[in-house]
């Protein structure tokens, strides 16, 4: 299923069905200021079995919190004044930022690592949806090979420092390509093509930056 909506002006009926769908566990498409992703509310577990299942994505450095503002960092990863500063400096935009987990976040998202990778996108749809939800989402690229149903052979998390990027014929244009992606509930389509890019990982959860993959965001800035 298709809703059309504008960007910056999203009908406030639509918002609050699409919170409602995430809320009970759907899952939901839509653009970001780079590529598509499919995201799930963070707050409902089944939904993020649902998603791990749809991504066939086994690397959890694939997935992010979107956030919509940085203060709801703080309530799942440390965040001390030099990270506040480079983050909002560079956000919102086209950048993941890793950060060590609090303690219980891992539980939460049954995680294996840490690390969680977050995100503020500069994207008026994503924070609108964030706003009416009351809760982050926790969200993946949206790639071709979760339509095919064949999934892309990936490398165990822990087995390399740095995530190759995603190839661009395997990003998605429009939303209406999507509506093969077996289990997705709900596609909320601005009507505006996106581009094939995808966004920077930066790790600051060491004393270093780390560049995990190239993308958007230009580094070092």
């Amino acid at each position: 299923m298709i809703e059309y909506v504008t960007a910056g002006n999203t009908d406030d009926r639509i918002l609050s069905r699409s919170a409602a769908l995430l809320a009970k566990g759907g899952i939901l498409a839509l653009p970001l200021d780079t590529t598509w992703v499919v995201a799930c509310s963070l707050q409902s577990r089944e939904g993020i079995i649902k998603l791990r299942r749809i991504s066939g994505e086994r690397d959890e450095r694939h997935f992010t919190l979107l956030c919509s503002d940085i203060s709801q960092f703080g309530e799942f990863c440390a965040l001390d004044n030099t990270r506040f500063r480079l983050i909002k400096r560079l956000s919102p935009g086209p950048y993941v930022w890793i950060l060590k987990t609090l303690l219980g976040t891992e539980k939460a998202l049954s995680l294996r690592r840490r690390e969680l990778g977050v995100r503020i996108p500069n994207h008026p749809l994503p924070l609108d949806l964030i706003a009416a939800l009351g809760c982050p989402l926790y969200a993946i690229t949206a790639k071709r090979s979760m339509a095919s149903g064949s999934p892309e052979d990936t490398v165990p998390a822990g087995v390399s420092e740095e995530l190759p990027p995603i190839p661009e014929e395997n990003l998605f244009d429009g939303g209406w390509e999507m509506e093969d992606i077996a289990g997705l509930d709900l596609i909320l389509d601005t009507g505006e093509e996106r581009p094939r890019i995808f966004s920077t990982i930066l790790d600051i959860s060491g004393p270093e930056v780390r560049l995990i993959r190239p993308g958007a965001g230009p580094w070092p800035v």
